[in-house]
């Protein structure tokens, strides 16, 4: 605080800079007229009441602002004279603003439980101002601003109001072409956006399964779809193989399940063993049982792990030998290639952030995400 003494109001008061400012606006426009001539009206304001019209001035320039009955009513007055299509472009315009709220009230409840700077992790930060409607935070060691988007595959992405909408389509599956109509945004852009918010979530895996695991390989057609030069002749529709069976046309995606329905699953460069053993290691404990299809480099990658082994011998024609089938990691197959049969062909470097997206709908099958939860997973928060 300052000691501003008789030199402008005349009286000894201790008053913050702010305070200071108005009350030497308010002297000086008394040079011209008193204080309330000059707004309008026709009388004299003493010292003391320009100190008291400074003070509350200040009180209503720091307080959030907020919206006056009067002026409601005037804009609700000029709602009243608009046309039909004005009123439609304004009820548009309210609805992106609150959509835009609702995503950026997620944004900022990554810093919930206390900002940190993305750059050097640092938790001794500030707050620095505004912008685009996020708070900015400054880091008191690499001295770098940042906002909660920062660090996150989001950062960067423009039109907030449009993501919750987003958020919606990867609940409901949508195509690349029915997302853009809906959003009203180009194809480009609803790609961009897709797998700007599934590159969190494709990296979601689980810390372990338990029980009995089932486990077993599943093939995609290798895609360049999106490329401009094409290393072959180009497909009709995604086509199919050249020959059936294993072949280099052909990416392998080992899925393993445990029996409460927790699913881990990676694309494989080969169908070794090694490369399985190496796949499965993370996710496989060793007192884990491991049931499969009878795979000679499943079974040769279960005892690299040394977990416990049980093989089905479909080509025998049995099914299930007492607790020992593998029905539940093939039915996620199953589901899995039908669902992705929907959007044509997927690139093959695409190809891991779909096997996320539909592992995340599999995994909430039983609870829909809400947009602000699949909102949360893009940005690394779970849902």
């Amino acid at each position: 605080m300052n000691n501003y003494f008789d030199v402008t109001l005349g009286v000894g008061l201790y008053f913050c800079p702010k305070t200071i400012a108005l009350a030497r606006i308010l002297y000086e426009l008394e040079n011209v007229g008193s204080v309330r001539e000059s707004c309008g009206e026709a009388h004299l304001v003493s010292p003391e009441g320009r100190i008291l019209d400074a003070q509350a001035q200040m009180r209503r320039a720091l307080q959030e602002p907020r919206m006056r009955k009067p002026n409601l009513n005037r804009i609700v007055a000029m709602l009243r004279t608009l046309t039909p299509s004005q009123l439609t472009a304004v009820s548009a315009e309210v609805v992106a603003l609150e959509a835009q709220s609702g995503a950026t009230a997620v944004i900022e409840g990554r810093f919930a439980a206390g900002a940190f700077c993305p750059h050097c992790h640092c938790q001794r930060v500030r707050r620095h101002g505004q912008a685009n409607g996020l708070q900015r935070y400054r880091c008191h060691e690499c001295l770098r601003t940042f906002n909660a988007l920062s660090g996150t595959p989001l950062s960067g992405l423009h039109k907030r109001e449009k993501w919750t909408g987003q958020a919606a389509a990867l609940q409901d599956g949508r195509t690349l072409r029915t997302v853009a109509r809906d959003l009203g945004v180009h194809v480009g852009t609803a790609h961009r956006w897709r797998h700007r918010f599934l590159a969190l979530p494709q990296a979601l895996q689980p810390v372990a399964l338990a029980g009995i695991a089932e486990a077993d390989e599943t093939m995609f057609l290798l895609s360049f779809k999106g490329q401009r030069t094409l290393p072959r002749k180009a497909r009709k529709r995604g086509g199919k193989a050249a020959k059936r069976g294993l072949s280099h046309e052909q990416v392998p995606v080992l899925v393993a399940r445990d029996r409460s329905g927790v699913t881990a699953e990676c694309m494989l460069s080969a169908t070794d063993a090694m490369t399985m053993a190496a796949a499965l290691k993370p996710f496989v404990p060793v007192d884990v049982v491991l049931c499969t299809d009878g795979s000679s480099a499943l079974a040769a990658a279960a005892r690299a792990l040394g977990v416990e082994h049980h093989a089905v011998n479909l080509s025998a024609g049995v099914r299930v030998d007492g607790a020992w089938h593998v029905q539940n990691v093939n039915a996620y197959h199953s589901r899995l290639k039908t669902w992705v049969r929907k959007f044509n062909g997927v690139a093959t470097r695409y190809l891991e952030n779909y096997l996320g997206w539909f592992r995340t709908l599999d995994r909430e099958s039983s609870n829909s995400l809400k947009p602000a939860q699949w909102l949360a997973l893009a940005m690394g928060r779970g849902a």
